[in-house]
């Protein structure tokens, strides 16, 4: 499988991984600038950055890097570390540029009135999967939020009884009054969701 399919499949399946990329590349080594290796959460690989212990390291870091997601840029000298001589006539120095692959984050938007419809096109842009909740079908439907991943009109207790949000979701509450503003905040606030935010006034309390 192409390394870029298998990253496209690794999001869409809610799946975690890290992708290595040497990025400099300084005297003799065993592969080339801007080769790549996909480490998926299960341990498996996709594609090489020149096999030995270099790649063996890159694995346990892709690991470190998929759980706290941060990125982090690896350096190894072929020449001075005598673990890496293994008989090979290589030598050299690269740096291996290593970052996450996350799931696709997911956006639940309760609410389709102005503000939603406002926010359901920024999120698009942005790379969001969005789903909008309303229970207002002439609200809630597909003329006006086409590209949403689900567009439910339902009242908010059904519809929230069959979601469940995990840790790369973000929920936005924005209804048309404040009592159902707290029914799906009561909700949210209950569920792994990374993000919960909602619309409020200034004015009122």
């Amino acid at each position: 499988m192409d390394i870029y399919e298998a990253i496209v499949a690794l999001r869409q399946q809610g799946r975690r991984g890290a992708i290595a990329t040497i990025v400099n590349v300084r005297g003799s080594v065993p592969s080339f600038e801007t080769a790549k290796m996909l480490v998926r959460d299960d341990g498996s690989i996709v594609g090489t950055i020149g096999g030995g212990c270099v790649e063996a390291e890159v694995w346990q870091a892709a690991r470190e890097v998929m759980e706290n997601e941060r990125p982090r840029t690896l350096t190894f000298n072929l020449n001075q570390n005598p673990k890496y001589d293994t008989g090979l006539v290589c030598g050299g120095t690269l740096d291996i540029f290593v970052e996450p692959v996350l799931p696709a984050a997911t956006l639940y938007i309760f609410g389709a009135g102005h503000v939603a419809h406002s926010l359901y096109n920024s999120a698009k842009v942005a790379g969001f999967d969005v789903n909008v909740i309303d229970d207002r079908a002439s609200y809630a439907n597909r003329e006006r939020f086409p590209e949403a991943k689900e567009v439910i009109a339902q009242d908010f207790d059904q519809a929230m009884a069959r979601l469940s949000p995990n840790e790369t979701s973000y929920i936005v509450i924005v209804t048309r009054g404040h009592r159902d503003d707290m029914r799906v905040l009561r909700w949210a606030v209950q569920t792994r969701a990374r993000y919960v935010g909602m619309i409020g006034s200034k004015r009122k309390t």
